[in-house]
């Protein structure tokens, strides 16, 4: 007698819902994506005990006749696609037509649809998988969706439920993305009969974001400029630089309206950012991403949760530049803030002004040298009410720059030369605890730390010598042969290139296996194999821009922070006046190579708040 039998179909049903609908969340989720897909404008979840109790969705969208409705009880019955081909141009959030008739099989479900130009709607009733009942009814146009009892034959799935509160955050999750990715939508929420929230439709993103996190999250965001590439446009809102989360909870990301997971975009993200975040930390994201159907593949995962794009390295590449183009604006921003006329006041200050410096006898000195410990600050200090520090005009001559040793030590001093713009009108009031210069600008108080802003400043110049210079490579007396996973061993082929740049010598020593001739200076080999799996997760998330120190960077952080000036250090006002300027002229200007902010902001509404002068 054969072993093999047919699943009887309650039990197909039950495996095939088992894929579908994982917990609560995933049943919110395929019901909001069949309103969405039915041009709804309002959808209202309601959900008791975590909704392992009660799940109810109701949406103003299309709605169905009584045919279509029992029809799409029917597992792999869908309006969405109609050929094999037409997976290739999926333009809807569902397609496979699994949804409903998984959860129904599941659950003690209750549709009710109508036509909005039907006199009567339907409502059906299904138990555990089997229709109890069809009838006639009276509701609204649109559709309401209910499933009571999740899993109530299946107690083993039902077990591995997590407590309600677990449960109805993953609930309200899953609302927060959908009301992310379609704000033209309205959406309400109701747990256990309490309104949790309500989300008006909106025309722009920035409203649907400040309704769901606050005006607070709101102003942490810069919005990327939307642009377009071949039949890829990338729009949204990105962190500040400097503004991150320990996990990726809050990297939202969406292609063609649907929430989704990627390495790929995940990787063009970190290298959009690079040393604007510190190391363990992700950025705030709200990412739209809108292309041809053709060139992603949607199904791949059972959830839809996680996609695959035609050409991974074109999506990498244009996320990464919409990254650096909205942090290069937002320093721009940052510039002019110190550009602008500074509020009229009735006296200048006193007791925390600087000395004047003429322009022609502001004197130059080498910044990793002579930004160290000074004389008494109140030297350079004077009482007189006019006394205010002069942003001179015209260039100035450089000193020779510092030359780099083998191991990276800055061995000289530093080019000093920045050129000043004619107008700049920032006021610098003193030093704080001998580690934060206090500021003001137009927008209000700016507090720098010397240390930080320093550690920007000398790791652009020491990164642009050496790239100027080249990677400097070192030849190996013997070696090393390394074996490496097969994955591992044909990224490495394709990358060739790129490692030569970066000072690598390698070449395919039989199948699996490298022969590495040479390493750059930097470049630590101790561990060949962990070095190795080191350099391809690097290669991994690198673009085609990238510089060729990658690799490099961390030891150029850890030098220059060696000899950046430290807290407690004493700096004259002509220092604090330099450091501050060839602050404002780093591409990075408002964070250290470790991604740590070296300005913070405190505007003139905040401190009014503060003091109690406005609400």
């Amino acid at each position: 007698m054969g072993r093999i039998f047919l699943l009887p179909d309650e039990v197909a049903s039950q495996v095939a819902a088992g894929e579908v609908v994982e917990r609560p969340a995933s049943v919110v989720k395929e019901l909001i994506e069949n309103s969405i897909d039915a041009d709804a404008s309002r959808i209202e979840v309601a959900i008791a005990r975590g909704g392992a109790s009660l799940i109810r969705v109701v949406d103003n969208g299309a709605g169905m006749d009584r045919d279509d409705a029992l029809l799409s009880l029917e597992r792999h019955a869908t309006s969405k696609i109609r050929t094999g081909q037409d997976l290739a141009q999926i333009r809807t959030l569902g397609f496979r037509g699994e949804a409903l008739p998984s959860i129904a099989s599941v659950s003690r479900f209750r549709i009710a649809t109508r036509l909005s130009d039907s006199v009567e709607g339907t409502e059906i009733v299904v138990n555990g998988g089997k229709i109890d009942s069809v009838k006639a009814s009276g509701e609204a146009p649109g559709t309401l969706v209910e499933a009571k009892s999740l899993f109530f034959n299946l107690p083993a799935r039902r077990k591995f439920l997590r407590s309600e509160n677990t449960e109805a955050s993953h609930v309200q999750h899953q609302l927060f993305l959908q009301a992310i990715g379609h704000p033209n939508v309205g959406f309400v929420f109701v747990r256990d009969q309490s309104v949790i929230f309500q989300a008006p439709p909106s025309a722009h993103l920035a409203d649907r974001i400040r309704d769901l996190r606050g005006q607070q999250a709101l102003e942490q965001l810069l919005e990327i400029d939307p642009f377009m590439s071949g039949t890829v446009s990338i729009r949204g809102f990105i962190g500040k630089a400097g503004i991150s989360r320990s996990t990726r909870a809050d990297q939202t990301v969406f292609v063609n309206g649907r929430p989704i997971e990627n390495l790929t975009v995940q990787h063009g993200l970190r290298e959009g950012y690079h040393t604007a975040l510190m190391k363990g930390q992700y950025a705030l994201t709200f990412l739209f991403i809108e292309m041809e159907p053709a060139d992603v593949d949607v199904n791949v995962h059972p959830a839809k949760r996680e996609v695959r794009f035609r050409d991974p390295d074109h999506i990498r590449e244009l996320i990464a530049n919409a990254v650096r183009r909205t942090l290069q604006a937002d320093r721009v921003r940052w510039t002019q803030a110190f550009q602008g006329p500074l509020p009229s006041q009735s006296s200048p200050p006193a007791a925390i002004a600087v000395k004047v410096f003429p322009p022609e006898s502001r004197p130059l000195f080498p910044l990793a040298e002579q930004y160290a410990l000074r004389k008494d600050w109140s030297e350079f200090s004077s009482p007189s009410p006019s006394s205010e520090i002069s942003i001179g005009s015209g260039s100035e001559q450089s000193a020779a720059p510092r030359p780099i040793s083998s191991d990276g030590e800055l061995t000289g001093p530093v080019e000093a030369s920045v050129p000043k713009a004619q107008s700049e009108s920032f006021r610098i009031l003193g030093v704080l605890g001998r580690l934060y210069i206090l500021m003001e600008n137009e927008e209000g108080l700016v507090l720098v730390d010397q240390h930080a802003a320093h550690e920007r400043i000398l790791f652009e110049r020491l990164r642009a010598q050496l790239e100027q210079a080249g990677v400097p490579c070192q030849r190996l007396l013997i070696p090393i042969v390394l074996p490496v996973p097969p994955k591992d061993f044909d990224w490495l082929l394709l990358h060739v290139a790129a490692l030569q740049k970066m000072g690598f010598l390698i070449e395919p020593f039989g199948e699996g296996t490298l022969k590495i001739d040479g390493i750059p200076q930097f470049f630590r080999a101790d561990d060949p194999a962990a070095a190795v799996r080191q350099l391809v997760d690097e290669l991994r998330s690198i673009t085609q821009g990238t510089s060729r120190l990658r690799l490099g960077e961390d030891v150029i952080a850890k030098t220059v922070c060696r000899h950046a000036i430290k807290a407690n250090d004493e700096l004259r006002a002509v220092e604090i006046d330099q450091l501050i300027h060839d602050l404002l002229a780093c591409d990075l200007p408002y964070c250290c190579p470790h991604g740590r902010p070296t300005m913070i902001q405190i505007g003139y509404h905040e401190l009014e708040k503060k003091f109690g002068r406005k609400v």
